[in-house]
């Protein structure tokens, strides 16, 4: 067996030879062993091809030097000797006339040490049938873009989808479209040549390579001309744009691309590992609901009591919130009102969280299990929780039930305890993009937590004592560890307290608010609230701007004075604050299980 990294890897060749091809491109759990044998250096495919030679049962690989990494980890793996045929492919970066004929040669020199290493003979009819054509059905679908994207992430991503999904990255767009006709006519020339095929083979190869230096161009050739229709086909109905750390090549498309779409457009980064995958999922699931492709839910099944209680709505329903410090449950009668909400610590498991907090709830507001109808559930914890009827991602729900405890709301800001994300919403509630930081600690509710042990002072203190500050401390670093580090020096150098919490909102609300601003298209500068100076306002001019400001927080952090207080001066504008706002995306989990009993009226 072969193994390939790229798209423009001779597989026709090889099947010349009779050998099974098959890619390289499987998302290893971690780099264990790839550390032990290369450098840090390396971006995340790099070290997964190593990762995955050294764990063995690979004995013959060929690699193309597509990028500086391609060609040290070829350098790595020659050196480490475990394989029994590796080859380096030099290829050009150009379709011209001069690249297609040093291609052609580079071609030839692989089929003879091929054929030198495996004693297999060349058969050129083999070879020219191994061409064929794949065309794409004319039907809706959403692109996945950028660099390779690994099967266990792809499967993640169709699975999220109801309509069909085209890898369009880098072996997802391996179609090649020759002359096969004119090709199988000189492959026949090559083979009546006999023992000197020189000239045709010349011929037939130069065809050859000229079909795979024609493919749609991977981003790392000279000219990107024809990447364009990647993006613009009609039929395309959302992107989901992958890039792999330290690859600035991808990087740098999506920048070129993201102003030109009109598609909804998500991007995602991964180290080529499969550790993000829980994080990644709701992204995805999210851009899923939002483009209004999430997976069919199972029809729920009514009994004739049940249709009774929907027909003279004496029914409720409950969403569940399972986040990673609290669980969060809110109940419904069918007149939207709020009869019962419950927040605990999240422990024990998620289930064992939420079937706990759904009791309470229930006899908070006095009603058995039986009279719920239909309970959603969201957060992280969602698909681990055995109750429920439905699942939607924290992204939808908070949206939904910020739009339902505040209409005028645009932007949502929701600082949870192992994330921060910023979503913008239209007049109706519906999501209409999304930013997340979900690559570390730095700006979320455990960022808080950590501080506040750090400081030895409890998180309730935490949340006021930052607002009686009177001098700017800067804490320039955002990694928890760093900051941690810069905290206690803070305290070494007496600084006072509340000057250094102060410090640790303003951290917090340069890295949250970025966030928001990205999804602003007007932007502070067009904002009415561009002349004012938040930290001058009165604590009544700031709740009457509160009232009506279009951007609002949810989740737990809300609560915390300074750290609003510090997003409103990044962000020049004011920030809605409700008495809900912990339990918002439980709100909107019951809503979404009120809406489908409804449509069952």
């Amino acid at each position: 067996m072969i193994y390939y990294v790229c798209k423009y890897t001779p597989l026709e060749l090889f099947a010349g030879f009779g050998a099974e091809t098959r890619p390289l491109d499987e998302m290893p759990e971690n780099f264990e062993r790839a550390d032990q044998a290369a450098p840090a250096n390396l971006c995340g495919f790099g070290r997964s091809v190593v990762e995955l030679v050294e764990r063995g049962g690979i004995d013959e690989l060929v690699l193309t030097n597509c990028c500086d990494v391609m060609r040290r980890v070829y350098d790595i793996l020659k050196q480490r000797g475990k394989l029994k045929f590796l080859y380096l492919l030099d290829f050009p970066r150009e379709a011209e006339e001069c690249g297609k004929e040093n291609f052609a040669r580079n071609l030839l020199r692989l089929k003879e040490a091929y054929a030198a290493y495996s004693g297999r003979s060349f058969d050129p009819e083999r070879f020219a049938a191994a061409f064929h054509r794949e065309e794409a059905p004319a039907e809706p679908y959403v692109g996945v873009l950028g660099v390779r994207m690994g099967p266990e992430l792809l499967e993640l991503v169709r699975s999220s989808m109801k309509i069909r999904v085209q890898n369009l990255t880098c072996l997802g767009t391996r179609n090649l479209t020759p002359d096969i006709a004119l090709l199988r006519e000189e492959a026949r020339e090559m083979k009546r040549e006999g023992d000197s095929p020189q000239a045709s083979e010349r011929k037939l190869f130069y065809e050859y390579a000229s079909a795979l230096l024609s493919q749609t161009p991977c981003r790392r050739m000279i000219s990107h001309a024809g990447r364009d229709r990647l993006f613009l086909d009609e039929n395309l109905k959302g992107i989901l744009y992958h890039t792999i750390k330290f690859c600035d090549y991808y990087g740098f498309e999506y920048a070129e691309i993201k102003n030109r779409v009109s598609v909804p457009l998500l991007k995602i980064e991964t180290d080529y590992t499969r550790q993000s995958a829980g994080q990644l999922r709701t992204r995805i699931e999210a851009f899923a609901e939002t483009i209004g492709s999430s997976g069919e839910r199972e029809e729920q099944k009514l009994t004739e009591r049940e249709r009774k209680m929907i027909a003279e709505k004496t029914y409720y329903t409950a969403g569940i919130d399972s986040g990673s410090t609290s669980t969060d449950v809110v109940i419904l009668d069918s007149g939207r009102n709020i009869v019962s909400s419950i927040i605990i610590p999240t422990g024990g498991g998620a289930s064992v969280s939420a079937e706990k907090s759904l009791g309470m709830a229930l006899e908070k507001a006095g009603i058995s299990r039986e009279e719920v109808l239909r309970i959603v559930t969201t957060g992280y914890g969602r698909e681990n929780i055995s109750e429920g009827e439905g699942s939607v991602t924290e992204i939808t729900c908070h949206a939904k039930g910020a739009h339902f405890l505040h209409p005028e709301v645009r932007t949502i800001i929701d600082i949870g305890g192992q994330d921060s994300k910023a979503i913008r919403v239209d007049e109706t509630g519906q999501v209409r993009n999304f930013l997340m930081n979900d690559k570390c600690a730095a700006g979320t509710g455990r960022f808080l937590e950590m501080m506040a042990r750090t400081l030895e002072i409890p998180l309730e203190e935490m949340s006021t004592l930052g607002l009686s500050w009177k001098k700017n401390v800067t804490i320039s670093s955002m990694c928890t560890v760093f900051a941690e580090s810069e905290v206690v020096s803070l305290v070494a150098e007496n600084q006072a307290l509340p000057d250094i919490i102060h410090g640790l909102n303003r951290s917090i609300a340069s890295r949250v608010g970025a966030l928001a601003k990205r999804l602003d298209t007007k932007g502070a500068a067009e904002s009415p609230y561009a002349d004012i100076d938040f930290t001058k306002l009165t604590e009544g001019k700031r709740k009457e701007l509160r009232k009506k400001a279009s951007c609002m927080m949810t989740g737990g952090v809300a609560k915390n004075e300074g750290i609003v207080e510090a997003l409103e001066e990044t962000m020049r504008s004011p920030i809605y604050i409700c008495e809900e706002s912990q339990i918002c995306g439980a709100i909107g989990a019951a809503l979404f299980a009120l809406e489908y009993l409804e449509g069952r009226e």
